[in-house]
């Protein structure tokens, strides 16, 4: 009897349930057949050093960014942003629901939610200058780019001249969808096309 439950356990945690595989699909913007891919994707991500159908974040380091194990500000970000429960894990539904914000067809507003709480890294309701530096300084060293101190200073004091319009010297949710609006360019990486 034991032997059988192992099977039946083993078999659950490498298919996906079709009712979740249906739900997920009507709460985000996925259809059922991508919610299936993802969770292809997911099983790969979340065996590749602990096998517990889990993404811890080394998985999840690994899979962004190819062995570079380097700690990294934005890497953190993601990762705990996508960790819903707060438990140091994804769990599957949680995996889903995070990417539906970078889905093609996910509506503007949550992608303006998510990019504003990923600055947000003292979780106040505010984006604080030097939380923008240090987000600009993790893209930058991420993505190599050759930039000087001097040029992210400018990045940081220009993305608060423009968006701190109540001159309170911090970015609150509403201030970061105006400038979010007026410069669609901060949202270019909130979509991924290769989602759909």
């Amino acid at each position: 009897m034991g032997c059988l439950q192992t099977k039946q356990a083993s078999r659950s945690l490498n298919s996906l349930d079709t009712g979740e595989a249906l739900a997920l699909a009507a709460e985000t913007s996925f259809t059922v057949s991508e919610v299936e891919a993802l969770h292809d994707l997911f099983r790969k991500i979340s065996n590749s050093v602990v096998k517990d159908n889990l993404i811890h974040k080394e998985e999840f380091h690994r899979a962004l960014f190819r062995n570079k194990m380097k700690q990294n500000l934005f890497v953190d970000r993601v990762f705990d942003l996508f960790d819903q429960k707060r438990n140091g894990v994804i769990e599957f539904g949680e995996f889903v629901r995070s990417l539906s914000v970078f889905h093609p067809d996910a509506p503007e507003e949550q992608k303006v939610a998510f990019a504003f709480k990923l600055y947000d890294l003292g979780q106040t309701g505010f984006i604080e200058r030097h939380e923008l530096k240090q987000m600009v300084l993790a893209l930058v060293d991420e993505s190599d780019l050759d930039i000087t101190g001097d040029a992210v200073e400018v990045i940081v004091n220009r993305t608060f001249d423009q968006a701190d319009t109540k001159g309170d010297g911090r970015i609150d949710e509403e201030e970061w969808t105006k400038f979010a609006k007026d410069n669609p360019y901060v949202l270019r990486n909130m979509t991924l096309p290769y989602l759909k």
